[in-house]
């Protein structure tokens, strides 16, 4: 084996180094470029989410409208629903009434169907349905239909004299116009 003999270093091994200096110059220079992206990328970033966070908070304003829109579609809807179906009860109450006024010895049945009308009255009074009756009073054509002429002695002229068909309403829409009679002019 060959042993290796102690060469003394040359003055140049001594030396520092003058490449990592050089080297450290460029690694600040990197440093410097990266912090600039990263600085870039940064502001990008933020614009990009103010993009996305006033987007969010358009999509969620739309969204209320919309919300509130259809709430209010949505109730009017029921409304038209609960109108509709309480028009086609109406000749139900109608045909109540008529049995009330028909004589009968059945007095068990006369008080049932007093009971039912009752608890329809009742029902329908709750959901805001109200008669239209104004006889003696003038002849509105937006609540009642004239279907009759009456004389001078059944009362003042342009009142009504007589129902012959009640009306209903229910608030201020009209579910049946009444059918009246009405003193000539």
């Amino acid at each position: 084996m060959s042993k290796k003999k102690d060469v003394p270093q040359s003055e140049e091994a001594l030396q520092p180094e003058t490449v990592p200096a050089e080297n450290e110059q460029a690694e600040e220079t990197n440093i410097a470029d990266d912090i600039a992206e990263l600085r870039t990328q940064l502001e990008e970033a933020v614009k990009q989410r103010e993009e996305y966070l006033n987007l969010a908070q358009r999509v969620q304003a739309d969204f209320e409208n919309f919300r509130r829109r259809n709430s209010g579609v949505r109730a009017e809807a029921y409304e038209d629903g609960a109108r509709a179906f309480i028009k086609t009860i109406l000749p139900v109450i109608d045909n109540l009434e008529r049995a009330l006024a028909a004589e009968s010895n059945d007095q068990a049945l006369k008080e049932g169907v007093t009971l039912v009308y009752r608890q329809l009255s009742d029902v329908l009074e709750k959901r805001g349905v109200t008669v239209i009756d104004r006889t003696g009073e003038k002849f509105d054509p937006a609540l009642e239909n004239a279907v009759m002429q009456g004389t001078a002695d059944e009362g003042e002229p342009g009142t009504v004299c007589a129902v012959l068909q009640k009306g209903y309403r229910m608030g201020d829409f009209v579910l049946r116009h009444a059918m009246v009679k009405v003193v000539a002019e």
